[in-house]
Order: structure tokens, then C-alpha cells, then sequence
């Protein structure tokens, strides 16, 4: 737990470094322009056609009886139903932007200012991370829609939207994180030897996903803290083997 704090620590130090508050912002806006357009052509429709599944679909129909049975129209059951669904697109669109596009110009800064002396072997590549991003991104929607029902028990619509946050996390930075400076052995392998940790910090970022406004910069933070971590992972990692070879 203590690398995971030093991690955030050193992110929240990095964010103030030349080049990269931008790269805070514009994923998040960009996701929530994009999928705010898109709501606005689609919301008739695509509520409509929800409202038809969750009365043929018998489970779904169960759920939709409970929700009722709670005073809560059907009309206005949709529209929370649509806005669930919005929610994890517009966080995993800017996850999978600060994946692809913003962590690589962050990973340069980062691995310039306080990993001077980390070689570079280059063991990942650019098809692997975009692979990588759109995996976590398939897992973490559907994760989100088969759970919603879930939702019903008290509690879980705080656990399950934090755990699959952190799964998404996990999966989408750390690979990025890591491609430049690691060869690909020592790829696999930090993974899996930091691999709780890892979750745990994409748990963190989970977390203060529900902190209003700090939300807007969690997807880019969460990608310096990841950064950081693995970095100093491998710093670590190849220090121990330069010892132990001596």
C-alpha cells in the first residue's frame, strides 16, 4: 500500500510539470462532448428500445418491477438506466484516450525528469497497448451492464462501479506504463509479480472517480500514478538482478 501512496504522491507532483496539466483535461472533455452528442441524436430511441428489453427480458422485468415498486416511475427508470450506461462510456473513452494517446507524451516527460538513467529496451509496442486498452474497456462495460441488477443491493452500487473502475485501471495503464522501458520478459513479469498492488492503485483511482470535479482529471492523474509505480517497479526490479549477479 505504501508504493501505491509514494506513486500517487510523485503523480500529483509530476502534474505540475510542463506539458502535462493539459493532459489532464482534454481526455475527459473529449469523451464527455463525444458521448454527450451522441445522447442527445439517440436518447428517444436508444430509451426506448431499453424500455422494450427490460420488459421482455424476464429478469430484467423483475428489476424494473422492484424499481417501480419503489415509487419510481418507468419513464424516469430509463432515463437512470441511461444514465448508468453513460457513466462507464465516458470514463472508459477517456481512459482508453489517456491510454493510448496522452500517457505516452506524459511517460516521455516523466521518464525524462525522474528516470533519467531507466534504459529503454522497448518491449512493448503500439498495437499491444491499443489492444490492451480496448480489452480492459470490453471487460469493464461488461462487467458494468451485467452487474447493473446487482445494483439493487444496498452498497454495491458503490463497490461494484469502484472494483470494476479499478479492474479497467489495472488493466488499461499498466501495459502502457511500462512498453518503453521494459523489455518484454521484464514486461510479463513486473506485471505479474506487482500485480496486486497494481489493482489496488487502480482501485485508488476508482475511488476518487466519485469525488465531484476531481473526476474530471482522475483518468490522466490515474495514468502518472500508474507511470510512477511501474517505473520505479522496474528500477527496482533490475537493481535487485545488478546485485544479484555480482
Amino acid at each position: 500500500m505504501n508504493d501505491v501512496v509514494k506513486a500517487y504522491a510523485r503523480a500529483l507532483k509530476s502534474l505540475f510539470s510542463p506539458g502535462i496539466l493539459w493532459h489532464l483535461l482534454w481526455p475527459t472533455l473529449l469523451a464527455i462532448a463525444a458521448w454527450s452528442f451522441a445522447a442527445w441524436l439517440s436518447w428517444d430511441w436508444v430509451g426506448a428500445r431499453v424500455e422494450r428489453l427490460f420488459h421482455e427480458v424476464a429478469w430484467l422485468n423483475w428489476v424494473l418491477q422492484r424499481w417501480e415498486a419503489s415509487a419510481l416511475a418507468g419513464a424516469i427508470f430509463v432515463k437512470v438506466v441511461l444514465g448508468l450506461l453513460l457513466i462507464p462510456l465516458i470514463y472508459g473513452t477517456a481512459l482508453f484516450l489517456v491510454a493510448v494517446f496522452a500517457l505516452p507524451l506524459m511517460l516521455e516527460r516523466v521518464a525524462q525528469s525522474d528516470y533519467p538513467a531507466l534504459e529503454r529496451r522497448r518491449g512493448g509496442t503500439l498495437l499491444g497497448g491499443i489492444a490492451n486498452a480496448l480489452l480492459a474497456l470490453a471487460v469493464f462495460l461488461g462487467g458494468w451492464l451485467l452487474t447493473l441488477p446487482l445494483w439493487l443491493i444496498p452498497g454495491m452500487a458503490v463497490v461494484l462501479p469502484v472494483l470494476l473502475a479499478g479492474y479497467l485501471n489495472f488493466r488499461g495503464y499498466s501495459y502502457d506504463a511500462l512498453s518503453l522501458h521494459a523489455g518484454a520478459e521484464e514486461l510479463r513479469a513486473v506485471l505479474a509479480e506487482e500485480r496486486g498492488k497494481l489493482y489496488l492503485a487502480g482501485i485508488l483511482a476508482g475511488l476518487l472517480a466519485f469525488v465531484p470535479l476531481l473526476n474530471f482529471f482522475v483518468p490522466a492523474y490515474a495514468g502518472l500514478a500508474f507511470i510512477h509505480y511501474c517505473l520505479e517497479a522496474l528500477r527496482r526490479r533490475r537493481e535487485a538482478a545488478w546485485v544479484s549477479a555480482r
